[in-house]
């Protein structure tokens, strides 16, 4: 094929190229159904078939730790590499996050065992239609109703109800919060500050009942790869500890017990120039049209002002097209990205973006004025690339 000379636009990514997250088989959103059911809940899928069912089952949730940083730092945590494949007997795989690949989203998927399109919270920030407003769903403001947002009961709320002893272990900051309430409550929240403490008592709620379905929870990592990047020795230094965590935790199981290790999303470095960090605020091509600016640098949701939607989706398909994947609401639904096609549920659909725009290549859309905290992060995450979008799912057994 001739090269194409370089005064021809960039061809515009084909949709069909993005890798759709594995709902209903190998996503965030089948992990706790798979485990519940297992255990004797009704009404649950046990969707991921190579998950053997055990008495008790507790997960981990490491925040921003993907399946990619494992693999690469296999010096920074020989444990958690231990995992990653079959010699020890272990069924190490990677698992899709859904989209997009953030906190929230991730989290609701995990708590309920609904894809995004069904549990209603599509990103990180996202218009809510009865204000017009931008909604940021990981500190829940402007307020509204969580059970009004959320209204579907978590998997931790039917594994109660059906006998099961089940119980969050996590920072006490979490404990009242409006994404804990409708993502992850049921049963009996513990909070602990030390992470030594979390596992600790994890492994003791594990054997409080003969049936116990127990999550933890670490953010740090996340946090240090935000603001230093995945590349710095402090994002190093997280992973050693957490991988300590892991091996500490694990060498507690009760009998009958299974460990599991997860993350919400994976993360990437964006450098910081020009090309990489385009700016919406300094943009005017791309700001012509747009009313609002939602999700975040490299899963955007652009909301139009009434009648330029299309107008909208063209320009940013001519601005960003070779390096983003740009698909109109409507395409974004029918591909698969928010979830299995024709499950979206109504109050959801005005949330998602007139456009929806994932970054392909290693860049951003930050926002410096209206963003200006998360434009200045190093690390960033949100996309269906693989680096953000696989996240491990590692077991140990007792």
């Amino acid at each position: 094929m001739a090269a194409q000379p370089l005064w021809q636009d960039p061809v515009p990514l084909d949709l069909t190229t993005a890798p759709l997250p594995e709902y209903g088989s190998g996503s965030l959103a089948d992990v706790l159904p798979t485990l519940a059911a297992g255990q004797g809940v009704p009404d649950l899928t046990a969707s991921i078939t190579e998950l053997t069912p055990a008495d008790r089952n507790c997960v981990f949730l490491i925040d921003g730790l993907g399946w990619e940083q494992i693999k690469a730092h296999p010096a920074e945590a020989p444990y958690l590499t231990s995992l990653l494949g079959t010699s020890r007997g272990n069924t190490g795989r990677p698992l899709t996050a859904g989209f997009p690949a953030t906190t929230a989203t991730s989290l609701a998927s995990v708590g309920t065992g609904l894809p995004p399109a069904q549990h209603g919270l599509p990103g990180y920030t996202v218009r809510d239609p009865a204000t017009d407003a931008l909604m940021n769903q990981l500190r829940w403001q402007p307020w509204t109703d969580p059970h009004i947002w959320q209204p579907y009961p978590t998997v931790f709320q039917l594994a109660e109800a059906a006998g099961v002893h089940t119980a969050q272990v996590s920072a006490p900051a979490f404990q009242h919060t409006p994404l804990t309430k409708i993502a992850l409550s049921g049963g009996t929240f513990f909070g602990r500050l030390s992470g030594e403490e979390r596992m600790d008592l994890a492994a003791e709620q594990l054997g409080a009942g003969d049936r116990a379905l127990v999550y933890t929870y670490y953010s740090e990592v996340d946090g240090k790869g935000h603001r230093f990047g995945v590349d710095s020795d402090a994002w190093r230094g997280q992973l050693m500890y957490v991988d300590r965590l892991v091996q500490r935790l694990a060498e507690q199981l009760p009998p009958r017990s299974a460990l599991y290790v997860t993350a919400d999303h994976g993360m990437i470095d964006i450098p910081f120039d020009e090309e990489s960090r385009i700016d919406f605020d300094e943009d005017w091509e791309l700001r012509a049209g747009v009313a609002l600016l939602g999700g975040e640098g490299r899963a955007r949701h652009i909301y139009a002002v009434p009648g330029a939607a299309s107008d909208v989706l063209t320009v940013w398909r001519e601005v960003l097209g070779d390096r983003f994947w740009v698909a109109s609401r409507d395409e974004a639904l029918a591909a698969g990205w928010f979830g299995p096609p024709g499950t979206m549920d109504e109050r959801v659909y005005g949330r998602i973006g007139d456009v929806v725009a994932a970054a392909h290549d290693d860049v951003v859309v930050t926002a410096s004025v209206r963003e200006p905290h998360e434009s200045a992060m190093v690390g960033m995450h949100g996309s269906m690339t693989p680096v953000e979008q696989l996240v491990p799912l590692l077991e140990v057994r007792s």
